[in-house]
């Protein structure tokens, strides 16, 4: 198994308080990565986010590779670079976008044929071509290509891409790789827990820096995400970081840490901030209510970003009302922070050994006020989006 450099700073039964080492800095887990999916976090710069507890970013290797591509990322020396960005980055294989963007042509072992999303464009995507993508992007954390099932699906679909997984991984790791780039194997299974057993033995036998979750952010039942991170928790390779894709609400992450998850990463807090949708300890606010249109107190008391320290529930209404773009950096930029709030509060509660403590007393709050939709489940904030979402 190849080096990482994962120390684990306090554990209270499964979850864990971690510092990962990479390339471009170190990270404090339990972490929230927010989503850069063509390289920007939308509506904010990504420094803009540093001050408010970022310390890694997710791209996306489909969209990256489509637009602006390899040629001008080469020039640029990569992504850090290309968006001024000096902290870690993640990126995803681009296996996820094919099958839920590209108009997929063709899905065999050798990989799968797509028709791009943007112009249409035949465009094929192999596990070494994912692999020689990702190290031209030059991130940190690269993530092997895997397939990825939408619901529904059945248990012989399931073990199909179990297996196919697995074989593409292979031919992943086989690519000479980056020396300043961990690789992180996927498990997959959809909410089967023999087939989650069998792609978490497979996976782990191979020279993967982390372990990444795959499938559980596709609208299945928030009960049977649980179910399956439960039954994942004893087993999963303790050296490892652990890495929840795509999940999710607030309810979603401490439930997760509760099961020994350390990164996660979502567009739930930037595409709800650009809708008027501000998370809080007790549910999703919609500031396009007009029971805030008088209103002077901030959004949340409690929070110390820009559009709580400086402006009343009121004013903020105002400007989602008049489509001022300063609603949405002002949205995001607190969503992002509420999410980082929650993973350094979870992570003192791990180090001071009191989680089940804080898991206790949040959860209720959590479940009213953010039920179990499932992790991209967008919460009802208004029928209109203010911007493109992010993929």
């Amino acid at each position: 198994m190849a080096s990482t450099k994962f120390e684990i700073l306090g554990q209270e039964e499964f979850a864990r308080a971690g510092r990962l080492h990479l390339a471009h800095g170190v990270v404090e887990t339990p972490v929230f990565m927010p989503v850069g999916t063509v390289g920007a976090v939308k509506t904010v710069e990504a420094a803009e986010l540093r001050p408010w507890g970022t310390q890694i970013l997710l791209g996306n290797t489909y969209h990256l590779y489509l637009r602006p591509g390899l040629e001008i990322l080469e020039h640029f020396g990569g992504l850090h670079n290309f968006m001024a960005w000096d902290g870690p980055i993640l990126t995803d294989s681009g296996g996820f976008q094919v099958f839920s963007l590209g108009k997929m042509q063709r899905l065999n072992d050798h990989g799968v044929t797509f028709r791009s999303h943007i112009n249409g464009d035949l465009v094929e995507l192999t596990p070494e071509k994912s692999a020689q993508i990702q190290q031209v992007i030059g991130s940190d954390i690269a993530m092997v290509l895997d397939e990825c099932l939408a619901l529904p699906n059945t248990e012989s679909e399931l073990e199909v891409a179990v297996q196919r997984s697995y074989r593409w991984a292979q031919r992943f790791l086989d690519v000479p790789r980056r020396i300043d780039q961990k690789i992180f194997g996927i498990l997959q299974g959809g909410t089967s827990v023999e087939l989650r057993r069998q792609s978490l033995e497979l996976t782990q036998s191979l020279p993967i820096d982390g372990l990444a979750i795959g499938g559980l952010s596709v609208g299945e039942p928030h009960e049977d995400m649980v179910r399956i991170l439960e039954d994942l928790a004893p087993r999963l390779p303790s050296e490892l970081p652990h890495y929840l894709m795509g999940v999710g609400t607030p309810l979603d992450l401490i439930e997760a840490i509760r099961c020994g998850v350390d990164m996660f990463d979502c567009v739930l807090p930037t595409r709800n901030g650009r809708n008027g949708g501000f998370f809080t300890d007790d549910g999703l606010l919609n500031i396009r209510n007009k029971v805030h249109a008088l209103d002077k107190s901030p959004v949340d008391e409690s929070c110390s970003c820009p559009a709580c320290r400086r402006y009343s529930r009121g004013y903020l209404r105002h400007l989602f009302m008049t489509r001022e773009i300063l609603g949405c950096r002002l949205a995001t930029l607190h969503n992002v922070h509420y999410y980082h709030r929650l993973m350094r509060t979870a992570r003192e509660a791990i180090i001071e050994g009191n989680f089940a403590s804080f898991y206790g007393r949040m959860k209720p709050r959590f479940a009213a006020g953010y039920g179990k939709s499932g992790s991209q489940t967008e919460e009802a904030v208004d029928g209109h989006t203010l911007m493109e979402s992010e993929s």
